[in-house]
């Protein structure tokens, strides 16, 4: 073999031997970016320990409810992400999550102004809460809807200023300015009180949650079960409610994520079905807007 040939031929084995060392560096590489990529976070999330059905623990001691599931299959959409989840009390949840203890909470909650200050809401909600008037059975001929209550005068038990209710009867007033209902500041009282009141014929109507109404008077076990031929009640609107997150950057991150996550599980129908199995129907077919 000649001198060129053997000059020649080890410039080839370094090329090779070359390229090859170029293709695992850049392989290396891309497995480090890939291992970065996959690196999971962990969010701690709150829940009440007794809201049935939207959050609750089970009889096994488990994490369970309408808002938890749906975290739970937004949690397996989200392979960065792992959710860790802790039943609470409503007040630990929301001084929890202001300090950071917790990432999301989920509690049943509607969006307000004071809230959208202190923590991060989704633009996409988890579930919805269903409002309307609970009213005497022999007046449902006369009152089908908050705005046939409204037009004839009907006359509300007073709701506290600071409740989300009082918010949703201002907006019905200034959508339906020729017939308002007449809105009044509450005192003190208890559910118990505003059934009585509506019974003894001092107001017509109360200003109701579904789930509330069908806990306390439907429901068998209900505490106001005996009122069940004598209290109706009819739907008004389905009120959003939302996970509440804790404020950082990290957080803002996830907040698009579950967006994204949750619109897929509404495509997919996962919600409707979820709502289905724990609520009977379809909670979010009450919501209007």
């Amino acid at each position: 073999m000649s001198r060129k040939k053997i000059i020649i031929g080890t410039l080839v084995g370094v090329v090779v031997i070359g390229g090859i060392i170029a293709v695992r560096s850049l392989q290396t590489s891309k497995n480090a970016e890939a291992a970065s990529s996959e690196k999971v976070t962990v969010l701690q999330v709150a829940h009440t320990q007794n809201y049935k059905p939207y959050d609750y623990v089970d009889e096994n001691g488990k994490s369970s409810g309408f808002e938890v599931d749906v975290l739970k299959a937004v949690d397996k959409k989200l392979k960065n992400y792992k959710f860790e989840y802790n039943p609470t009390s409503d007040e630990d949840l929301l001084v929890g999550l202001e300090s950071g203890k917790y990432d999301i909470g989920t509690k049943g909650a509607w969006k307000t102004p004071e809230r959208e200050e202190k923590f991060i809401i989704p633009e996409e909600k988890i579930s919805a809460s269903v409002i309307g008037i609970t009213i005497r059975t022999e007046d449902k001929a006369k009152y089908t809807s908050l705005e046939s209550f409204a037009e004839a005068g009907g006359k509300l038990v007073p709701i506290s200023p600071q409740s989300a209710q009082y918010q949703v009867i201002e907006d019905f007033n200034q959508a339906h300015q020729d017939t308002p209902i007449q809105l009044d500041a509450a005192e003190q009282f208890t559910i118990s009180d505003a059934y009585a009141w509506v019974l003894e014929k001092r107001y017509d109507a109360f200003f109701d949650i579904k789930l509330s109404f069908d806990n306390s008077v439907i429901a068998d076990a209900g505490p106001y079960h005996q009122y069940v031929n004598q209290l109706s009640y009819v739907p008004y609107k389905g009120i959003p409610t939302y996970p509440l997150i804790h404020k950082d950057e990290t957080n803002e991150k996830f907040a698009k994520a579950y967006d994204q996550a949750v619109k897929e599980l509404a495509d997919d129908g996962t919600l409707t079905k979820l709502s289905e199995k724990y609520f009977g129907e379809d909670v979010f077919s009450y919501i209007t807007e």
